[in-house]
């Protein structure tokens, strides 16, 4: 039996339960929330490994409407995090609407019909006039294909999928990869480890972070007086915002902020061949700028080894690194992120005469209208798609902007009694152009990496090019000569 939903959204993180909020908010009831886990929470439930934390301050890192006074901390850990997630799920009253254990495995329009058809994974099917993808791009490990992996009798665990059953204590560990999430569990893990292997392919650069414990009269003041966190929300967000120059055609600014970042190294590392190590020899900003104060001196202590050399082969009880060196190991944990620019692939997702949304990407490059919209899939919309993410800002104010564009375009089609309405191939053509103008001048292009930003063909289909206010003017409202609409609803 297939159920009917005016509304299917997929995902209860950040975007999830946002859109859910503005549908709330705008009266629109008639809707479900599908979730393949057991509980809300998205990437902040999943990431659990010691150490994990917001890399932007948790006072933006949340939502405008509903604000914590109580944030422990400036960048608040990974628990705080979830627990604000559920609570914002308990107090807008949406577990009513989740489906736990739901997931989909495709969804198919119905050109007749003028809906989706969304199947699950050994579930029901549903049928909804509208469909929001809240999924992210961070929620697929990237996992390396190692040689001789398979040989490998120790335990294997991605950052994502923290094996919290083993005891790390007195062991010998393999780290693979230098990420955001490995920039965070190592220092945590290398007090305990007898030896710590850290196979790095590219340092990333690392800024000082400014966190601190939150005083007991700032969080009276905002549970007092909430204009007062608006306040200093503002003020975070101004500063945060600032950063866009030197990321969007400034590459000489992020040059400044190296020397910084040199200092930083300086400090924390007294070895100077571990120093030319983990110094970066491409611009900052080329791949995510991380913030860290225990790294450096993590990878300074006598357990730890830096090996530069690459995974040649996997061994029953080590890792060979790329110079013939055998070293012994317990457990390899892989600090690899996810995958990103093909994060949809696993779907299958047809539009308008069968139109296969992976394969298009995968031949055409990935094509949005301004991330949330493609031509060929009416009624479709992604949320913190491609060309959405930051380097320099909170992506949960990109969240809330997009959340409100989906609520307008459907208030449009129903004040225009249409059942259906698709972005324009040549709009969306425009703003394909102009992005990827303003991306090709970006440090993320000139600043002599290969990232995660990239595809295949080294295209950035990751990151907004730009000023966050500019994306919030553009989204505001749905302009109805984008779309073509169709049918009657």
């Amino acid at each position: 039996m297939t159920e009917q939903f005016r509304v299917v959204i997929v995902g209860t993180g950040f975007s999830g339960l946002g859109q859910a909020i503005q549908l709330e908010k705008a009266g629109i009831r008639d809707y479900v929330i599908l979730e393949k886990a057991d509980e809300v929470g998205g990437t902040w439930r999943d990431n659990s490994y010691p150490g994990c934390a917001c890399d932007v301050q948790s006072h933006m890192y949340s939502f405008s409407y509903a604000q914590n006074p109580d944030w422990s901390r400036s960048f608040s850990p990974q628990p705080e995090i979830f627990e604000y997630l559920k609570g914002v799920a308990d107090s807008y009253r949406l577990r009513d609407r989740i489906r736990f254990g739901v997931e989909i495995t495709g969804a198919h329009w119905d050109a007749k019909a003028r809906r989706w058809t969304v199947e699950t994974k050994g579930g029901p099917e549903f049928s909804a006039q509208f469909l929001v993808a809240g999924v992210g791009g961070l929620h697929i490990p990237q996992i390396p294909r190692l040689p001789g992996i398979a040989e490998f009798q120790g335990q294997t665990w991605h950052s994502a999928q923290w094996n919290h059953e083993f005891d790390l204590r007195g062991k010998k560990v393999a780290v693979v990869g230098t990420g955001a999430s490995a920039v965070q569990f190592v220092p945590q893990i290398a007090p305990e480890v007898a030896e710590l292997k850290l196979f790095q392919r590219t340092p990333p650069w690392l800024m000082p972070k400014p966190d601190h414990a939150m005083p007991g009269w700032a969080k009276r003041l905002f549970r007092l007086v909430p204009g007062a966190q608006r306040l200093y929300r503002t003020a975070l967000y101004w500063s945060l915002e600032a950063r866009a120059i030197g990321f969007n055609g400034h590459p000489r600014l992020m040059r400044a902020a190296q020397v910084i970042a040199r200092r930083h190294i300086d400090k924390g590392i007294k070895d100077p061949a571990l120093r030319r190590k983990v110094t970066p020899g491409y611009t900052m900003g080329c791949k995510r700028v991380l913030l860290s104060n225990d790294y450096y001196p993590a990878l300074d202590r006598p357990n730890v080894d830096v090996i530069t050399d690459g995974v040649a082969e996997v061994r029953a009880h080590s890792v060979v690194d790329g110079a013939g060196v055998e070293h012994e190991v317990d457990a390899i944990v892989y600090g690899t992120g996810f995958k990103v620019t093909d994060a949809l692939e696993y779907l299958d997702i047809t539009g308008v005469d069968g139109r296969d949304l992976a394969k298009s990407w995968a031949t055409e490059g990935v094509q949005t209208h301004k991330g949330i919209t493609v031509s060929g899939f009416p009624n479709l919309f992604f949320l913190l798609g491609p060309n959405t993410a930051l380097g320099h800002n909170s992506v949960v104010f990109m969240i809330e902007s997009q959340a409100r564009y989906v609520v307008d375009a459907i208030r449009l089609a129903e004040s225009r009694g249409a059942a259906a309405l698709d972005v324009r191939e040549s709009v969306q053509e425009k703003f394909q152009d102009e992005i990827q103008r303003k991306l090709v001048k970006g440090v993320w292009t000139q600043g002599g990496c290969t990232s995660w930003y990239l595809d295949a063909k080294g295209v950035n289909r990751t990151i907004w090019p730009g000023f966050t206010w500019r994306y919030w003017l553009e989204t505001r409202r749905v302009e109805p000569s984008d779309y073509e609409l169709s049918g009657r609803s």
